[in-house]
């Protein structure tokens, strides 16, 4: 990770705003990706993770490079193999006064499995635990059925709330089946600032979808206190219109400048760029469920009925054909990662060979992404019996990931040289999801960052079988299911020894990928551009976060 800052002297006026800002303490925002909401439990996505961390706050944090740090836990410890210890933070306050404990804790972890219409559930975090003792009000002894040396871990993905504010007085007791609790907070609630109340660096102040969200800084945080007294973050989906609005003045700092205007904004004395590799894969996923999917056409009838959710249960699509590992493997051969990284990617990426860049616990040391081979692809899928193709509809977003709708158009154009032809369907952000989830792609692009850092996490959630019981494919939309692969990722989750846990997760990675379950592309090298005076530690998580923005004064 690297940051490039101009000196402060550049210009009279570049000093003057500066001082402009810092004397009203005020920073401006303009976010590519606007949070959905404001709930920390509703749905497991950056820009929302990000969000809630000004509001909320984890028994354990992560540092820019995903290290675990104290939260309001301030120490824990394994007691034994099944048994875990954490000692809270005492004095801590919520925004409203209220008193921090150990019930607000087991209230968060009863809550997370129930969110309503959860798009991608947070619930594969508490899945490890199996009961929570309150010894006393800054005491947890947490049990797993198993050994889960990841519970720490998981554990810095879930924000804490207040039982209290939602109504619950009395104690509660965790037994791995709930609370006892029927009735739960609803996710407008927290969109209105209703029940928004956290003990984070910041208290919600105002969110108006499309508009913007206000943070003001919490005087009474138990943390290190925000430089900023108010923070005000502004959706601005154009990347065009985000570097405008920054060299205009009207924002202080964005995220995600576009890539090919990185290399003027380095240039420019009144600015500053920090960047780094992110953990965040972009891939495609496959529909690999049925004998039907409903994006395809020039394969005929399937033999055998549809039984599942999703449009083909009216019984109008067209056979599958992503169920033959050798269609799958073409498709992966029909892509050029290198010159999407170069062409479209302006450089900014890394292409992919797996689902976490090199380095990342559970990787396999040289794993290297797909030759680009066109004329094997068109070998392959006449083995499959295609030797004429198909037509294909790839789904993206196209205002979620760094230039998410021209990597798709340069797939598309990819793989309909091999006789796939290929059509794009790009469609705002909230749409896609929608759509996604109601599994009406039968391939698409979408990226997955691994909150945890490490391999565990898009194999389980990505790649392994979709079981809610067992915490499995919580974003697994491709269906994929190989229970081979489901076995190796739970015993690794269950391997204390973390060399043999890295082996295990080397292990159901490379099944993955010889199998083609997914289809990673590339990581995204992730930007910041600010106004000379600030500094930023480029996130490896990508997370934007306002109270660790600094003045270089």
């Amino acid at each position: 990770m690297k940051s490039k800052r101009i000196p402060l002297a550049a210009l009279t006026t570049a000093v003057l705003s500066f001082s402009g800002l810092a004397e009203a303490n005020n920073l401006n925002i303009g976010l590519a990706a606007e949070p959905s909401s404001i709930d920390p439990h509703y749905h497991n996505l950056g820009p929302n993770n990000a969000l809630s961390r000004h509001v909320f706050s984890g028994l354990i944090r992560q540092d820019e490079k995903q290290r675990l740090l104290p939260g309001l836990a301030t120490s824990w410890k394994a007691l034994d193999e099944t048994t875990w210890e954490f000692k809270l933070r005492e004095g801590v306050k919520f925004h409203d006064g209220s008193a921090f404990t150990a019930n607000d804790f087991v209230y968060t972890a009863c809550r997370v499995p129930n969110v309503a219409n959860s798009p991608s559930s947070f619930a594969l975090f508490t899945k490890g635990i199996d009961t929570i003792e309150v010894k006393d009000d800054h005491t947890l002894v947490i049990r797993t059925p198993k050994p889960y040396p990841l519970l720490p871990t998981d554990l810095s993905m879930l924000m804490v709330i207040s039982a209290k504010t939602n109504g619950i007085t009395q104690p509660l007791t965790y037994d791995g089946k709930g609370c006892g609790i029927t009735a739960w907070p609803k996710t407008p609630d927290f969109n209105s600032g209703k029940i928004a109340n956290g003990t984070g660096p910041f208290k919600l102040k105002s969110f108006k979808k499309g508009d913007s969200l206000v943070l003001e800084r919490n005087d009474g945080y138990w943390g290190d206190k925000p430089e900023w007294s108010q923070v005000t973050m502004k959706p601005i989906s154009s990347a065009a219109s985000r570097v405008a609005a920054l060299l205009s003045g009207d924002v202080d700092f964005i995220d995600n400048p576009p890539t090919q205007d990185l290399p003027k904004l380095q240039k420019n004395k009144d600015l500053g760029v920090s960047d780094g590799l992110s953990n965040r894969v972009i891939y495609l996923h496959m529909d690999q469920f049925g004998p039907s999917t409903p994006g395809v056409k020039g394969t005929g009838k399937p033999a055998e009925k549809y039984v599942g959710e999703g449009p083909c249960a009216e019984g109008k699509c067209e056979k599958n054909p992503l169920l033959d590992k050798r269609v799958r493997q073409a498709l992966s051969m029909a892509i050029h990662r290198d010159a999407i990284v170069k062409k479209v990617m302006g450089g900014n990426a890394v292409a992919a060979g797996e689902l976490l860049p090199q380095g990342f616990f559970g990787t396999n040391p040289g794993a290297k992404p797909e030759a680009y081979d066109p004329k094997k692809a068109k070998q392959l899928l006449a083995d499959a019996g295609y030797p004429n193709g198909f037509e294909l509809t790839l789904g993206t977003p196209n205002d979620r990931y760094i230039n998410d709708s021209k990597v798709a158009q340069a797939i598309a154009q990819m793989f309909t040289r091999i006789g796939v032809k290929t059509k794009v369907d790009a469609m705002t952000k909230s749409v896609f999801f929608k759509t996604r989830n109601k599994y009406e792609f039968s391939i698409y692009l979408a990226g997955w960052g691994a909150g945890t850092g490490e391999m565990s996490s898009p194999l389980r959630a990505l790649v392994a079988s979709r079981d809610k019981e067992r915490g499995l494919g919580g974003t697994n939309r491709g269906r994929y299911s190989n229970t081979a692969i489901d076995d190796t990722v739970l015993n690794a989750l269950a391997t204390v020894d973390d060399s043999k846990r890295e082996g295990l997760l080397q292990k159901a990675s490379q099944e993955a990928m010889s199998d083609y379950a997914i289809l990673p592309l590339h990581f995204e090298v992730t930007s910041w551009a600010h106004r000379s005076g600030l500094n930023y530690k480029a996130r490896a998580d990508q997370y934007t976060l306002a109270y660790d923005i600094k003045s270089a004064n």
